[in-house]
């Protein structure tokens, strides 16, 4: 009898510990987590609890629970989350050319951080690892806004730059950052595939000093096959960084049989003289066979070059090359004297012949020299 009565006590403690447990995790800590992650910017709240993100074109609708196409921004009892906010799995110090951006603070150190997501998904994704996963797939640290522009300043880089995956859906992470950073006499750079709605992203220019921006393709049916997007939105972004006042540069990187046909290089440079101007620098970028499309040949170094020529041939006058290593066509030189005004092959910088950004003659080379 005695030992039944024992029986049953045990019961009795393993379910009441059972149920302790079952409450602190399923209760208790959800809600310590909810309080510890960042509410989003720019949603709408819907009915039924129901949410909308208003960050970038997708407008997804999410419903309590649901997480966003991004993988980083989630429905929590009727408030958008970022999931990602302070939770970094990429950080380094790279040199500014790595970006590429060859009209900013050339020679000088960024330092790069980047989280997990993105709202797009390239077959080519060089950085898929991180990109096109969820936060519980990768390991984080947590570093919070003041710790990285603390580190940054011990690094002694000039920049910090939002980079590697898709620095859009880390979106509040980014702009608290770069609001202590400018605060700090640090530069803000974003490397971003530039889809992102205007309202977001003309509050954020406010904060950064370089944007750089890869255009996939200048063709609609590309962006949908290889990107899942459209090219509007991105087309759209251009524009308003432009009229925004921060410095602008663009990489568009040259897949065999996929974006490279002459007349599409054609029409993208003369789109891009007629409403960003002349002055925008554009990067041939060479393609190497990754993630999705190893099916693919690397990109001719040919093909490159001459792309690059018929942008030069267009009017633009600031057009170089990446991935090649080669330092005729991936150097500065001054529109009227034609000699050069900084010399680079890959990332490494061999010669800088400017004085406030000037040539040996007098002429101004547009960019951020200091």
């Amino acid at each position: 009898m005695q030992r039944k009565i024992l029986s049953i006590v045990v019961l009795i403690l393993i379910l009441t510990v059972s149920l302790f447990y079952f409450i602190k995790y399923n209760f208790g800590e959800e809600k310590a987590n909810i309080a510890e992650l960042k509410e989003a910017s720019y949603y709408q709240k819907l009915a039924g609890g129901a949410v909308q993100c208003q960050l970038c074109p997708r407008f997804c609708v999410l419903a309590e629970g649901e997480i966003g196409f991004c993988r980083v921004r989630k429905n929590i009892q009727g408030k958008l989350h970022s999931l990602v906010y302070s939770q970094p799995v990429s950080i380094h110090l790279d040199p500014i050319e790595k970006k590429p951006l060859f009209h900013f603070l050339p020679g000088t150190m960024a330092y790069s951080i980047a989280t997990v997501g993105c709202n797009l998904r390239c077959l080519y994704c060089q950085n898929w690892e991180i990109s096109q996963v969820s936060p519980e797939q990768v390991k984080s640290v947590k570093m919070t806004p003041e710790q990285v522009v603390e580190q940054a300043l011990a690094s002694g880089a000039k920049s910090i730059a939002y980079t590697y995956s898709e620095p859009t859906v880390f979106y509040e992470y980014m702009l608290e950052t770069a609001k202590l950073a400018r605060q700090k006499g640090l530069k803000n750079i974003m490397i971003s595939a530039g889809y992102i709605n205007p309202e977001p992203l003309k509050e954020l220019c406010q904060y950064l000093d370089a944007i750089k921006i890869d255009l996939k393709a200048f063709n609609d049916n590309f962006y949908k096959r290889i990107v899942g997007g459209e090219l509007a939105p991105v087309l759209e972004t251009l524009k308003t960084i432009k009229q925004q006042d921060v410095w602008l540069e663009i990489v568009y990187l040259v897949i065999p049989g996929e974006n490279d046909q002459p007349e599409e290089i054609k029409a993208m440079s003369r789109w891009i003289k007629e409403n960003l101007g002349e002055d925008v620098p554009l990067h041939f970028s060479r393609f190497h066979p990754m993630y999705k499309l190893i099916n693919l040949p690397p990109t001719p170094e040919q093909t490159v070059k001459n792309l690059r020529q018929i942008a030069l041939n267009e009017g633009l006058k600031y057009v170089y090359t990446g991935n090649l290593g080669d330092e005729e066509t991936e150097s500065t030189y001054c529109p009227t004297s034609k000699q050069a005004a900084i010399k680079r092959q890959g990332y490494f910088i061999k010669e800088i012949n400017l004085t406030d950004g000037r040539c040996f003659d007098g002429e101004k080379i547009p960019g951020i020299w200091e």
